[in-house]
């Protein structure tokens, strides 16, 4: 299969301009579900949008966060505990608007499918980064609550402390050296503004009031979309949420649904368990193998290996596999692609070829997940480093497999942890779902 000329509809800065740092746009609200507009942050249409960046340097530092990334995540199953940002705040994927409070006060946060705690910079600051919103004063709201020590949601944290008072407190130090802590509380949260709203009273969130490190002004905290107690999905009570990312225009807006409005549904869906593991914020997958046109390649010959052998993650640019399935996918690629290989410019991706336009014969990769096969197409799996080289978007990792979000480009993916399913279905999210 050819690979599209290398322009803008397909090029791998568009993919991150759009995957990285999104900010929500008008939304749109039933009575069983609600939905909200994606727009890249890095595009003319986002007034965060900085003309002095370059494509491939957007590029090549989403490639180094995503690296960064999974090295956390690492540290983080070794210790059996759970990961609450990502490592590089500055960095976020998407940006989030929110309101807390009552009346309500405009909150902007990272949103990351690899964490669970919603907080917020909070007045009084003992030490705060600079924030280009207002921070939020939960003296000047009728709805915020601090909660004791005993609750079970303060329990929900990894390490919880009894505060002054018996408060429960949180406290994170990343790996960056960033640093948060502050009070658990619960607040009134509202997606939307004016009549176009909805609202949700006595979320739990941190009000932090210490927080210091590499975090952007352009954002107020973290939105935490993982599967533990503490995220906005499980608080919202229908734990349904679905995305679609766009590859193209970055002009175009995508979606992001709660509710009813996340059910993926049609023709040509696909869906797979959620494996039950012991670190509840992740979403894993079981991974079976590859097909890279007739051959197989399986993910595992121990069978009992494959079960939650690999985590689905946004915030994650590219895809980690094990050191045999990364292997043999790089002997199968070189049998069908016909032209000459090339070192990564950047010192990053394993795999690159000298880019030779329509004439690269770059094939659809299957992956075949437990109960399903999703179909990569090459935008999905390849991306342009520089002009004239392209390179394989998936690694080899001896310690960590994950699904990263260029895999994901173009699907419609629906998490559903009341089912524990994840769901795929094909399409082109430019258009509306």
């Amino acid at each position: 299969m050819a690979f599209p000329k290398l322009r803008p509809l397909y090029s791998a800065f568009n993919v991150l301009a759009i995957l990285h740092l999104l900010i929500f746009w008008p939304s749109e609200f039933t009575a069983s579900g609600y939905t909200t507009h994606l727009i890249p942050l890095d595009s003319p249409l986002s007034p965060f949008y900085n003309p002095s960046i370059t494509n491939f340097d957007r590029l090549h530092d989403a490639f180094k966060r995503s690296l960064k990334r999974a090295n956390h995540f690492k540290s983080t199953i070794v210790r059996k505990s759970k990961i609450e940002a990502p490592m590089n705040l500055g960095g976020g994927e998407y940006l989030m608007k929110m309101s807390l409070g009552t009346p309500p006060v405009e909150v902007i946060g990272i949103v990351d499918t690899g964490s669970d705690l919603i907080w917020t910079q909070c007045l009084p600051c003992i030490e705060c980064y600079n924030q280009t919103l207002p921070l939020f004063n939960p003296l000047h709201s009728s709805s915020y609550h601090n909660i004791p020590f005993q609750s079970s949601f303060c329990n929900a944290l990894e390490k919880p402390i009894c505060g002054h008072n018996s408060k429960c407190v949180y406290s994170y130090s990343y790996g960056d050296g960033s640093h948060t802590a502050g009070n658990i509380a619960t607040e009134t949260l509202t997606l939307g503004n004016g009549t176009n709203s909805v609202s949700f009273p006595n979320i739990v969130f941190g009000c932090g009031h210490n927080t210091s490190g590499t975090f952007d002004e352009s954002g107020s905290g973290i939105i935490g979309l993982g599967g533990g107690k503490l995220s906005l999905i499980s608080q919202l009570g229908s734990k349904k949420f679905s995305y679609c990312l766009i590859p193209s225009s970055i002009n175009s807006t995508s979606k992001i649904s709660f509710g009813n409005d996340a059910l993926v549904s049609g023709s040509g869906v696909v869906t797979t368990p959620i494996a039950t593991k012991n670190i509840d914020t992740f979403y894993y997958l079981s991974l079976e193998g590859f097909s890279v046109g007739n051959k197989r390649i399986a993910y595992n010959i121990d069978t009992q290996k494959i079960e939650g052998n690999i985590i689905i993650d946004s915030g994650t640019t590219l895809t980690h596999l094990p050191l045999n399935v990364f292997d043999d996918l790089v002997l199968a690629l070189n049998k069908l692609i016909h032209v000459p290989r090339v070192e990564d410019p950047n010192g990053v991706l394993s795999l690159c070829y000298k880019n030779d336009g329509d004439n690269m014969g770059l094939p659809i990769i299957t992956a075949h997940f437990k109960g399903c096969d999703v179909k990569l197409q090459p935008w999905n799996t390849f991306s342009l480093v520089e002009d004239d080289v392209l390179c394989f978007t998936m690694l080899p990792d001896p310690d960590i497999a994950i699904y990263g979000n260029l895999a994901q480009m173009n699907f419609l993916i629906g998490y559903d942890l009341e089912a524990g399913t994840v769901s795929f279905k094909p399409s082109d999210c430019t258009k509306e779902h």
